[in-house]
């Protein structure tokens, strides 16, 4: 079965940061981290602060955005991610954020955005 495209949106409180077609869509929720396809079954999950998105665009690109808490919604037909902040791995400083992470107090909204930082970066350079 060939991979096809379905649309998917990123929305935080401050932007859109993404409207577009996507082949696979990953997503860090309380229930663990879920892989959507097309077609996926519909639900609705909560988003863990310090978590990622990442998104596999229909032409072959990826994009990762770090995401701090809101909700994912998968209707069978569109992917919609509502978080409460989020900004694409590729406009982070790595270091500063890694940095951030070691100094700042475990489980503090400090901490889990750095958290989130680092994990976006990583999964942006764990490109194919």
């Amino acid at each position: 079965m060939a991979d096809t495209g379905f649309p998917v949106e990123v929305v935080s409180v401050e932007d859109r940061l993404y409207s577009g077609e996507a082949t696979f869509v990953i997503a860090q929720t309380t229930e663990g981290e879920l892989g959507i396809l097309n077609h996926h079954e519909p639900l609705l999950g909560q988003l863990i602060p310090g978590g990622f998105v990442l998104i596999e665009q229909t032409d072959g690109k990826r994009r990762v955005a770090a995401v701090q808490g809101g909700f994912l919604s998968v209707t069978g037909e569109s992917v919609t991610v509502l978080a409460e902040s989020a900004e694409w791995a590729k406009d982070i400083d790595a270091d500063a954020a890694r940095s951030t992470l070691e100094s700042a107090e475990e489980g503090s909204d400090e901490y889990e955005q750095a958290l989130s930082r680092v994990r976006a970066v990583e999964q942006l350079n764990n490109e194919k």
